[in-house]
């Protein structure tokens, strides 16, 4: 195996774990939690936020740039634009997070449980239609790598 099928394997595996924890969130999370009472809504979104604040950046900051490494190492043959809509989906990704789901997890970390701000319910919502962009931006960086990649093969 060379440099750069590598490289390609290790930016898809990252993909595809970013995708994966972007959809359980958006379709699998965010409902039942939604369904509960205030307080423990809180507490749960509180301690997610806490857990995930970790594992997030963990499995992006190494996907981005392996992302760019192979489509760079890919060179500009078959499947480059490809990998390369792949990596400006990671970069929504990236801007919906930090302009957007970042700064509320913080803002909700800070909420006491039995008494969160008046307007919580619409910075909730408001996260929630971030994630939505951040699932589908997550999710096309992960299906554009793979054709990509099967489009070089």
């Amino acid at each position: 195996m060379n440099l750069a099928s590598a490289v390609a394997i290790a930016a898809l595996f990252g993909a595809g774990i970013l995708a994966g924890e972007e959809l359980v969130i958006r379709f699998g999370i965010r409902g039942p939690v939604a369904s509960l009472e205030q307080p423990p809504q809180v507490l749960l979104r509180q301690a997610l936020i806490r857990r995930l604040m970790v594992l997030v950046p963990a499995i992006y900051f190494p996907t981005l740039p392996l992302g760019i490494a192979t489509t760079l190492l890919g060179g500009l043959g078959p499947g480059f634009l490809l990998r390369g809509a792949a990596v400006v989906a990671l970069l929504v990704w990236l801007v919906a997070t930090l302009g957007g789901t970042a700064p509320i997890n913080q803002a909700v970390r800070r909420w006491d449980p039995a008494a969160p701000p008046a307007d919580w319910l619409d910075v909730i919502r408001r996260w929630e239609r971030l994630d939505t962009v951040r699932a589908g931006a997550a999710t096309a960086a992960f299906a554009l790598f793979l054709l990509g990649t099967a489009v070089a093969a």
